[in-house]
């Protein structure tokens, strides 16, 4: 099997070097050591090969990734993205498999839902690849500075869970003990299950606004409770339409960058320890931030303030009203840019937990960059805090070619 990988490799770089195809890429190697355990979490080796041929108005676009996990003994092989684009004089057309990213906000979802995430390595990775790519149509007419964007996807991608080994396995307290749990209920292909989302966005001098709406699958099950006639409960995950409409908003003020970004869901699903309603609440679902981007004594500042608020609560949800988080981002550069120092850390008001992310990356020579970081989880409980044993250390060394 690995002999076949190189040889794949060696013929699709080949390829790409030696004809029209315009090719660029990296090799990475990076490594994590678990501090506080003294294990390796990640021993991990990437050849990411990004390819793209245009003539005239059209364009093909392919994205292979292979990674070699040496805990595992693992090699995969993904298909990150593969498009093709047609150019017109007012509007473009991408079919394929693709990335979607919408909204402007560091570190959280608000409006980017529209491609699925694979969460088995938590938020750590970088989001370009946390987003999974999806089948989608989309279509961009321009209207002078504005864009109206369409987008069919026909087939549901659920976001990817950690596996129940895996050291970022969500800790789950909402099921009884006695609790029998099935696979998630799948999503059939068929056109009445296609998602389909629509955005305007225009640039102007005085603002940047971006106005949405979409009919989506939520990409995350929820689990349902069934009181079964022995008294155990057994647990079916759905997935369940997530209809929503959205915002974000840009605006310079005085040097510095004001944004917020909005998500209103309907009738979104929580769980809930009401058994009669199969453990499940259906309420309207507000995702909001507001942030703020500057320069101070030559340090790039952002904070924002996020905020989750479940409309019509009740206290049967297995969630509070309002879950509060703070985030914040400092990054200076050194050394005619050659080294950067970066910080960015979160902070869940409710549990009083958060993790803080450091990084100091080098570039040692063209195309050649060490990056070396950690990654701090406090507090008990939370998002972050479940994590608490988790702090790591990380080295990655990469390639850019």
């Amino acid at each position: 099997m690995k002999r076949i990988i190189i040889l794949i490799l060696v013929v699709i770089t080949i390829s790409a070097l030696h004809s029209e195809i315009n090719h660029r890429g990296f090799i990475r190697s990076y490594m994590g050591l678990l501090t506080e355990l003294s294990e390796y979490a990640v021993l991990q080796n990437t050849f990411d090969l990004r390819m793209d041929y245009r003539k005239d108005n059209f364009n093909f676009y392919v994205n292979p990734v292979f990674v070699f996990n040496d805990i595992r003994k693992e090699v995969g092989i993904t298909l990150r993205q593969s498009y093709i684009d047609i150019y017109f004089p007012d509007f473009d057309l991408r079919i394929g498999k693709q990335q979607i990213v919408w909204g402007k906000a560091d570190g959280v979802f608000i409006t980017d839902l529209i491609s699925p995430r694979d969460l088995s390595e938590f938020v750590l990775p970088d989001f370009e690849e946390i987003r999974i790519g999806i089948n989608a149509m989309k279509l961009n007419y321009y209207i002078g500075n504005s864009t109206l964007e369409t987008i069919w996807i026909p087939a549901f991608q659920p976001t990817i869970q950690p596996e129940p080994s895996s050291i970022w396995f969500p800790n789950i307290k909402d099921f009884p003990a006695n609790a029998q749990v099935e696979d998630p209920q799948e999503v059939s292909a068929k056109f009445s299950n296609s998602e389909f989302a629509l955005k305007f966005s225009r640039m102007g001098s005085l603002f940047d606004l971006e106005v949405m709406a979409a009919y989506l699958w939520d990409d995350t099950p929820v689990p349902h409770l069934i009181l079964q006639p022995d008294n155990t409960v057994l647990v079916k995950p759905k997935y369940h339409r997530l209809p929503l409409v959205g915002t974000s908003v840009n605006k310079t003020v005085g040097g510095a960058l004001a944004r917020a970004e909005a998500a209103y869901s309907f009738d979104k699903r929580f769980s809930s320890s009401d058994l009669t309603a199969d453990g499940v609440s259906k309420n309207d679902y507000l995702h909001y931030l507001v942030g703020y981007d500057s320069n101070w004594f030559d340090v790039d500042v952002s904070l924002q303030f996020i905020q989750q608020h479940i409309i019509d609560y009740d206290d049967s949800i297995n969630q509070d009203e309002f879950t509060n988080t703070l985030s914040f981002l400092l990054n200076k550069t050194f050394l005619r840019e050659k080294l950067i120092f970066n910080l960015f850390g979160y902070y869940g008001i409710n549990d009083e937990d958060g993790l803080l992310r450091f990084k100091l990356s080098y570039d040692l020579a063209d195309g050649i960059n060490i990056l070396a970081g950690y990654n701090l989880f406090f507090g008990d409980e939370g998002a972050f805090g479940q994590f608490n044993e988790n702090d790591m250390a990380y080295l990655q060394v990469r390639l850019d070619f």
